[in-house]
């Protein structure tokens, strides 16, 4: 049976721990498919911002690194952690490197990509920082492209927190 939200689905965390997403039951969710050595990179300080802004009324930032787009981040969960930590003072909960397209793709974007779907109903992930906001329903509001700016969710992310 398909799923109706997002609540059911588990990750591990840069860290290695096994997190059920039902921790977040009742928050809204910014979920982002991170790289380190990206042109968006510098993305990571608006999800940071957005996080300082917003985690106290209910907004958790998720960001999952991925290597699948120009290995543009091949470190280790260890080495991408350090980064995320030293270069834009990230504290936000950053997952274990995944595959978000393909075959191998993490079940939690395999569900996101078909709740979710980008320009003219295509499924695949385009590349780093593409942006799924789910809702404290757990289900997807809307999906980003990499070249939206953080701070321009700001709007649906207040709509999100005040629903």
């Amino acid at each position: 049976m398909a799923q109706a939200d997002v609540w059911g689905f588990e990750a591990q965390t840069i860290a290695g721990q096994r997190v059920k997403l039902s921790r977040y039951k009742g928050k809204v969710l910014l979920i982002v498919n991170t790289a380190s050595q990206c042109g968006f990179t510098p993305q990571f300080d608006g999800l940071q911002a957005l996080w300082q802004a917003y985690q106290d009324q209910g907004l958790v930032v998720l960001g999952f690194p991925s290597n699948q787009f120009g290995a543009q981040d091949p470190g280790n969960n260890e080495e991408i952690a350090s980064f995320c930590q030293l270069n834009y003072g990230v504290s936000f909960p950053m997952m274990a490197k995944i595959e978000v397209n393909g075959a191998g793709a993490h079940p939690l974007y395999q569900w996101l990509t078909r709740e979710a779907p980008g320009v003219l109903g295509s499924q695949a992930i385009k590349w780093n920082f593409t942006k799924f906001l789910v809702g404290r329903d757990g289900r997807t509001i809307k999906r980003y492209a990499p070249q939206d700016e953080p701070a321009k969710l700001v709007a649906d992310i207040e709509a999100a927190l005040a629903a």
